[in-house]
């Protein structure tokens, strides 16, 4: 799908009446997928269309999916609450898009300077991560489900090159979540948008510049051709988990063996959707800087310094939150953080240090 596609799909708004119960045809339940995403869109318009189909494979086509990218049924942003009302029975999207909801949910999706995709789904599977989540949601009638992730995000594109935290400020950049926050602290205006917006904004200079996701997915969307600065390490979104939310009382009325299916579905994608966002990024970037001139930059220690300052300012409020709930989330993501965090000092950081001795990278 060429780029002005995806800037068409992510225009178009519809609205749409709530349904009383998913449709029901020949014994078969017909569930409409809500996304954040143009339809096919590189990584997370893929994995999307992968789950309703591995929903529809696994519970032996008894739950079949269809998938509605935004603006079909909904906008993108109109998604989660498109679920929590009823009007469609699941989405997919990313957590770090309703903040407006509650602070304690853009923990689950990325954290300033903090899990990596694997230690992500190491928090919701063995540290505590998935109560805490199920136990958000369920106040807006959400059972949730990580489904995949992206890895590791960059640091953003940029109209100009930056050499010091003094060049951000007053900056318009487009990012999203806690790394929005992280961003507002450094002095720099931050903007919240989709991504095909992203590139209209950055064309225009509406924008100074932008992160959305990582080369696969963002050469699609065309950044290479109004921002040639690609700087990393996007430590704003060490990575950034994927997710399902599923109509609370749809899912509680299923029979177990579908609900089963349902969590295996987006468990058993959590690995294939990352592995392939790795896999694509590093053949997307080679073409980026071989074919189209883009210039790769490293935040300077100076910028990267200012963002783990501002980082923990963010964190240090999420402790303080009056949701007690909120307190709850951070100081478990917190101690998961910190011990696993310790461990890969001698562990993968070892290894990929070690390698980086030997081979150059």
């Amino acid at each position: 799908m060429k780029r002005r596609d995806f800037l068409v799909a992510g225009a178009i708004g519809a609205a749409a009446a709530p349904l009383a119960a998913p449709a029901i045809a020949q014994g078969r339940m017909q569930w409409k997928m809500v996304t954040a995403w143009p339809r096919n869109l590189p990584g997370p318009g893929v994995a999307a269309q992968m789950l309703a189909d591995r929903i529809t494979t696994l519970s032996g086509g008894r739950i079949e999916v269809k998938l509605y990218p935004a603006g079909e049924i909904v906008p993108g942003p109109g998604v989660f609450d498109a679920v929590s009302e009823g009007t469609a029975e699941l989405y997919h999207a990313v957590p770090a898009y309703w903040g407006s909801k509650s602070k304690g949910i853009l923990l689950f999706g990325s954290q300033p300077f903090g899990l990596r995709a694997d230690e992500q789904f190491g928090w919701m599977q063995h540290g505590g991560g998935q109560a805490l989540y199920d136990e958000m949601y369920a106040r807006f009638g959400i059972k949730p489900f990580l489904c995949g992730n992206s890895g590791p995000q960059w640091g953003g594109w940029f109209r100009r090159e930056i050499h010091s935290a003094e060049d951000l400020k007053g900056m318009k950049f487009r990012t999203t979540g806690l790394a929005s926050e992280m961003a507002a602290k450094l002095g720099m205006a931050a903007e919240a948008m989709g991504g095909p917006a992203m590139f209209q904004a950055l064309q225009t200079g509406a924008l100074d510049a932008g992160e959305f996701i990582g080369p696969w997915t963002d050469s699609a969307l065309g950044y290479q051709q109004v921002a040639k600065f690609y700087f990393w390490p996007g430590v704003g979104e060490p990575s950034s988990a994927e997710e399902c939310g599923v109509n609370a009382r749809v899912y509680a009325a299923l029979p177990d063996d579908l609900k089963q299916a349902v969590a295996m579905a987006c468990e058993s994608l959590y690995n294939p959707v990352w592995t392939e966002y790795t896999t694509k990024h590093a053949l997307a970037l080679r073409k980026l800087v071989e074919e189209d001139g883009v210039q790769l930059r490293r935040f300077p220690d100076d910028v990267i310094d200012a963002m783990g300052r501002a980082a923990a300012e963010v964190i240090e409020e999420l402790r303080g939150h009056e949701d007690e709930l909120v307190r709850r989330i951070t100081e478990s993501f917190l101690a998961y953080r910190d011990s696993v965090g310790r461990y890969m000092t001698y562990a993968d950081n070892g290894q990929m240090n070690a390698r980086a001795r030997v081979l150059g990278y």
